[in-house]
């Protein structure tokens, strides 16, 4: 898809910080994290939402998921990681993988910047390439 950020990410045209990548699936870091670590995993083909993934590709992801889940509660010390499938914001199937450390942050609550102000939009959470990449080798991760 000539207008997927995601299918840029595959194709190597859009930058992205990679956790993990092999024929079929890759990982990378959220360029407006709701936790150090937030991440994505994506299919390389494009799908455009979860009910449509080959169920064996949505096995990868999890595997995957859970694989990344252990590291970030051991590097991050939470109890908790968050694995959610989506295709809201971005019509290409993908995987959240969110540290926890507060009950709220994997709900729209991250779009919350005081008490009384929302921002629909998350470019007041973007981190710079450095951070991300000082992510990927705090998790020992290389593509």
């Amino acid at each position: 898809m000539d207008d997927c950020v995601f299918c840029g990410i595959v194709e190597g045209t859009v930058d992205a910080v990679v956790l993990y990548e092999d024929d079929d699936i890759i990982a990378f870091l959220d360029i407006a994290p709701i936790r150090p670590g937030h991440s994505h995993i994506i299919p390389k083909q494009h799908f455009e939402t979860f009910d449509v993934l080959p169920a064996e590709l949505a096995g990868r992801i999890i595997a995957l998921g859970q694989a990344l889940a252990r590291k970030l509660k051991s590097i991050y010390h939470v109890d908790r990681v968050a694995f959610v499938f989506t295709g809201g914001d971005i019509a290409h199937a993908h995987a959240h993988v969110v540290p926890m450390v507060e009950k709220t942050d994997i709900t729209s609550a991250r779009y919350i910047v005081g008490a009384q102000e929302l921002r629909w939009a998350s470019e007041h959470l973007n981190a710079d390439r450095d951070t991300l990449c000082s992510v990927r080798q705090q998790l020992g991760m290389a593509p």
